[in-house]
């Protein structure tokens, strides 16, 4: 039986943005922190990493070895199609930093 209440303040724009996307899948907020609760307790902890990601590294701090191993690797990427749209990349970037 549900009986209890959960407040939490958030960023607005993140309760919208959060909001918006479970709307288009049809699923109920109560729902996604009645599954986060429950995957706590499953867990006994928090159910994803909660790390501080490494800084990338600069072109000042690579060898020109490195730094050329890494064009390289990069050219033979865009050669073969794995690449990404820039307009994507900066998108994502974009929101990250958000």
């Amino acid at each position: 039986m549900k009986d209890s209440t959960v407040s939490a303040r958030v960023e607005n724009n993140v309760k919208i943005e959060a909001e918006d996307i479970l709307k288009k899948l049809g699923v109920p907020v109560s729902v996604v922190i009645n599954s986060l609760y429950r995957q706590i307790i499953y867990h006994h902890g928090v159910p994803f990493s909660l790390t501080i990601p490494t800084e990338p590294r600069t072109v000042d701090a690579m060898s020109d070895a490195e730094l050329d191993a890494k064009l390289q690797h990069s050219y033979a990427q865009a050669i073969a199609g794995e690449g990404r749209p820039m307009s994507d990349v900066f998108d994502d970037l974009e929101r990250n930093l958000k």
